[in-house]
């Protein structure tokens, strides 16, 4: 039988099914849609209990269900990466205790916003441009990874399974704005929980956790190297290897810096917090957000237990390929071909739901970010009660829905091609270019130097951080070898070997040298540019 022949009609059922009712059930929550403010924000009423789901929902979604089996699966896979945790969960905090307060003082829609209040409204729009190439890099990898697993259930092509995630995530975003998107979130979180529970529990129960652990605490590879993938702790130095990604030292000294721009300045997870009724309230949200490292903890066990699955149970001659061809197709190919018909169903469909909220989660905010960079946020305050801004809104949901499927889908061609699969590298790796610029442009707009940064520092410092991180990383290397332009393009400019990871801190800091050293004025037009769209009327 082909892989997806497992999935029976009955699974589709469920399928729809929990897709139907999800859709009900955010329609049936989605409150009044009659300003701006009720569209992106939720009318803020929204507690914060169910903010904090949504937040674990967006960050772990299917690239955490699926890309963290299928990288401990890998022979030398490991559970080093719960040690970013630390980074996490430090920056939570921060954000919490100080970046909350300092948001909640105005009435803003973005950490944009609050840029463009305290560095100029040229500051506001080109971090708007950065969050957008941000955002369309690293969450079209949350979309390859669910077309992986639409792919291994429907035997699609990879490119018609992104389609059907885009078209779902616009109808999600359109039928109700932030409040649909939150509350669908929390559904898709216990859903995410309950599926990894029971895959955990199933391989327990069917192989023994004291094979679990004997299998997975005794790897040895061909060149008889023994590997211990219960290890967590690296303490390997950056000065001794600075390509190793998940050590303790990236931990606490880069991933803070990752996960403070990941929270602090990624309108993704920002707009939740925005959502809450208070400064206290979006303060619990973000820090008890925390505990989605647990969840991070359970599909590491999971992955251990696929790798001792496999090891007892010979994958069958096709399973086996797929593999080799990629370990993140490891854990579908185990639910669909493993677990009773119906239940196989739910879980498929969770991850599904899941993907598609994230998705529709990025549409909201990048159509918000787009609207207020372009008008202001004077003149969406004034206008945000009229229709045509609604409508406007919703457009640019459906312009920014295909701009970020037709990425997908070239992303999904060069990972096809990529010797490399790991989906979780690849999604922090994609940020790595914008985040650092991000963060070092909060940083200038909080501190008291704010009065000596100048935009055309800021933007020196931006430039020269995106050049660095291509420099260093492999992704125009490769889309220069992909052209034929060049054989061997890393000896020509002479790549230097550093994990991608630590240019968080490096752009972060080289943006505030530039933005203070650099003289300049901040914005030669005023802090809000809100009177010149007026000027040019509301036409656009």
């Amino acid at each position: 039988m082909e892989i997806h022949e497992y999935f029976s009609w009955i699974d589709w059922v469920v399928v729809f099914s929990y897709m139907t009712l999800t859709t009900m059930v955010g329609h049936a929550l989605r409150g009044q849609q009659a300003t701006i403010k009720d569209f992106f924000l939720g009318g803020k009423s929204l507690p914060w209990a169910a903010v904090s789901g949504s937040i674990i929902a967006t960050e772990i979604s299917a690239l955490t269900f699926i890309g963290v089996p299928g990288m401990v699966f890998a022979l030398k896979g490991d559970f080093t990466y719960l040690i970013w945790g630390i980074g996490s969960i430090i920056a939570r905090f921060i954000v919490g205790f100080y970046l909350v307060p300092l948001y909640y003082k105005k009435e803003i829609f973005s950490p944009y916003d609050y840029m463009g209040n305290q560095l100029g409204e040229r500051v506001k729009r080109l971090v708007t441009v950065l969050f957008s190439l941000g955002s369309i890099l690293g969450q079209s990898v949350r979309v390859l990874v669910t077309a992986i697993i639409l792919q291994v259930v429907t035997g699609l092509r990879m490119d018609l399974c992104i389609l059907v995630i885009g078209v779902f995530a616009v109808l999600w975003t359109l039928m109700g704005g932030m409040r649909t998107v939150i509350w669908t979130d929390v559904m898709q979180f216990f859903v995410f929980i309950l599926g990894g529970l029971i895959a955990l529990f199933w391989l327990v129960d069917t192989i023994g956790w004291d094979q679990i652990v004997a299998i997975n605490s005794n790897v040895i590879l061909e060149n008889g190297e023994k590997i211990n993938k219960f290890e967590w702790l690296d303490m390997t130095s950056p000065f001794e290897n600075s390509m190793v990604q998940y050590t303790f030292w990236v931990a606490i000294f880069a991933m803070p810096f990752q996960n403070l721009a990941a929270f602090g300045t990624d309108q993704l997870n920002a707009q939740r917090m925005f959502c809450c009724g208070s400064e206290s309230e979006a303060r619990k949200a973000i820090v008890w957000s925390s505990i989605s490292q647990v969840i991070t903890l359970l599909m590491l066990m999971v992955g251990a237990g696929l790798f001792a699955w496999y090891v007892v149970h010979d994958p069958t001659a096709q399973e086996a390929a797929m593999f080799a061809k990629d370990n993140n197709n490891v854990f579908p190919t185990w639910i669909v071909t493993v677990l009773p018909t119906g239940l196989k169903g739910l879980i498929i469909a969770g991850a599904f739901a899941a993907a598609v909220s994230s998705l529709d989660s990025i549409l909201a905010a990048l159509s918000q970010t787009s609207l207020s960079a372009f008008y202001g946020k004077k003149y969406m305050d004034d206008h945000g009660h009229d229709p045509k801004m609604l409508t406007k809104s919703k457009m640019l949901v459906l312009g920014w829905a295909v701009i970020l499927s037709t990425v997908s889908i070239l992303l999904s061609l060069n990972h096809s091609e990529s010797s490399d699969k790991d989906l979780i590298y690849l999604a922090f790796r994609m940020v790595a270019y914008v985040y650092g610029a991000l963060l070092g442009i909060l940083i200038l707009a909080v501190g008291p130097w704010r009065s000596r940064a100048s935009y055309r520092g800021i933007l020196t410092g931006v430039v020269l951080s995106i050049l660095v991180a291509a420099w260093a990383l492999p992704d125009v290397y490769t889309l220069i070898k992909a052209m034929g332009i060049m054989e061997n393009p890393e000896d020509f400019f002479h790549k230097p070997a550093i994990s991608f990871a630590w240019f968080y801190p490096i752009n972060t800091l080289v943006t505030v040298l530039f933005g203070l050293i650099i003289p300049g004025s901040n914005n030669e037009d005023g802090r809000d540019h809100s009177e010149s769209v007026l000027k040019r009327g509301e036409g656009v």
